[in-house]
Parts: C-alpha cells; structure tokens; sequence
C-alpha cells in the first residue's frame, strides 16, 4: 500500500510539474515596460477608474495569435500618454505651475529638470522638461493647461492610445490556471509523508508563485498605465527661438528671403525648361512636319522643273 502511494505521489508531482513548465513555455514574451520604475517609485495614487472604452466588436490586429482574443463584450484596457514641446518665457516657472497643476488633478511628477544651454551668440538660457502623470480622463485638460501656458502654437505635440486588451485578458488567464496549481501543490505538499516528496512539491510551489508575482506586477503595469497618462513636457525658452535682431535689422531673416528668393527664381527656369523640352519642342516638331517640309519638298520640286525646262530650252537652241 505504501508502494502505490508512493507511486501515485510521484505521478501526480510529474503531472503538475510537466503542467507547469507547459504553462510557461507557451505563454507568449511579454513586453519591456519603461516606465515601471517611475510607476513603482511614484507615490500610490487615488483609486481612479480605468481607461476604458466600451466596444462590441473585436478587434483583431497582426500577431493576434499570441493572445486569446477577448470577448466582444469585454472592456477594452488602454494606455494613453501624450509628449508636448512648447516655447515659454520662463522654463521654470512653467516646471513649478506644471507640477503643482498635476498634483491638484490627482496625479503626481515623475520627474522634472533645469538645465542651461548656450545660444548661437553664446548667451545662456535655461532649459526645462517634465514628465507628469495624471488621470486618463484627465489628460485633454492636462495638455489643455499645459498648452496655456505658452502664446504661441505647440512646436510638436503628438498622444498615443495602446489598446492592451487582449495582453491583459492573457494575463487574467494564465493568472488563473497558476493558481488552480498552486492550490493543486499545497494540498499535496499538506497530504506528503516523506522528506524527499516534500521538497519536490516545496521547490515547485516556489516557482509556482515567482511566476504569479510577475504576472501580478504586470497586470498591476497595466492596470496603472491605464488609469494614469504620461505627460512627456518640453520647455523651451524664447529666446532659443527669436531672430537675431541688430538695430531692428534681421540679417537672418533677410538671408531667408535671399535664399527663397533664389529657390523661386531656380523654380521659374526649371519649369521653363521643362515645358521648352515637354511640350514646345514637340509641338514645333509636329509642325515642321505638317507644314514646312512640304513646303520644303514642293519649292525643291518646283527648282528641279524650272531647271529641266532651262536645259531642254538650251538643248533645242542648240538643235537649231
């Protein structure tokens, strides 16, 4: 009796270990996350609600394979984050305002720097970037604000949307069945006599729950990612962008209407060129063909008659 029980531990040990490598081998790569550590450093937020969209409709992309595809009732997860880069006059008074406009939203500074730069003329000036996070239904008015603070247009601004879905739905399952596992173990490892069983079960209970930690770590990325924007600022002052101005005269900007200038004057003869060579040339071409070689032809013609008529008009003068 003792036999088949030793047996049959064995065979259920191999089954839930052969289980568990399976598991993980299948499971797909998953993704670098490179904001994690700002995310983990940063101080918890309030509960905020998920950046969700409602859909009935699945929405199958490229490479899909690696993912169960999630139910068409299912809320769709998805991370959005925005990066702006605008002209201020003073970089960090702008860092300060940004900061403090993030923390009334509810969400908190990743990071924020000064530093000094040098102008063509070799002026200093000061420089400023930011990155904050703040709710995601928060974000419009976040860049809204941000945005507020500069009086002229963004020089670059772009948001981003990463629908993680089917990732997450992945996760959720393979979460489950690790844990249907590690349910599995511990009753075996409860119910196991000898010392050698024990730490057979011990050691796959332990990488049991490594992985569940990471995939809990990654789902709570998601999940963070989500509820809270990234917010990438650029702050650059004015006078890294204004002219060079000498007594109200701009010499860079005459050397830019010299330069266009010249760049529409290379414009209007390349053109002209090209409708001489594209057009008028076969049009002439045509016409000689159709009007002045005949006229060439018949005036020959005409030449050679006259001159037949001189030399027969010669011939019978002679005859005579």
């Amino acid at each position: 009796m003792t036999h088949v029980s030793r047996f049959s531990l064995r065979n259920i040990l191999s089954a839930i270990f052969v289980f568990t490598f399976l598991l993980t081998a299948c499971a797909p790569a998953m993704s670098a996350y490179p904001e994690r550590e700002a995310l983990d450093a940063a101080p918890p937020a309030a509960p905020v609600e998920l950046s969700v969209v409602s859909t009935y409709a699945v929405e199958e992309s490229a490479g899909s394979g690696n993912f169960q595809s999630p139910p068409a009732d299912t809320e769709r997860l998805v991370i959005k984050n925005g990066n702006l880069s605008i002209v201020v006059d003073d970089p960090s008074g702008s860092v300060d305002r940004i900061s403090r406009m993030a923390e009334e939203m509810g969400g908190f500074v990743v990071s924020a720097n000064l530093y000094q730069s040098e102008l063509e003329n070799g002026a200093p000036v000061w420089r400023g970037s930011v990155i904050i996070r703040v709710p995601a239904e928060r974000l419009n008015d976040a860049l809204e604000k941000i945005k507020s603070e500069s009086t002229q247009d963004p020089i670059s601004e772009n948001v981003t949307s990463q629908d993680v879905t089917s990732e997450y739905t992945d996760l959720e399952s393979r979460l489950g069945n690790l844990e249907a596992a590690e349910e599995q173990l511990t009753r075996i490892m409860e119910s196991a006599v000898k010392t050698e069983d024990v730490l057979n079960v011990y050691n796959q209970l332990v990488q049991t729950r490594e992985q569940i930690e990471v995939i809990k770590g990654q789902m709570k990325y998601y999940e963070q990612s989500a509820a809270m924007s990234a917010v990438s600022v650029e702050l650059i002052p004015n006078e890294a962008v204004q002219q060079l101005s000498i007594g109200g005269w701009q010499p860079v900007g005459v050397v830019k209407d010299a330069v266009q200038g010249l760049i529409d004057t290379l414009k209007v003869i390349a053109n002209i060129f090209i409708w001489v060579l594209l057009f008028v040339v076969p049009v002439l071409a045509v016409l000689f063909i159709l009007f002045v070689l005949p006229l060439i032809l018949i005036f020959r013609a005409l030449r050679r008659r006259r001159a037949h008529r001189k030399e027969a008009a010669v011939v019978e003068k002679t005859a005579e």
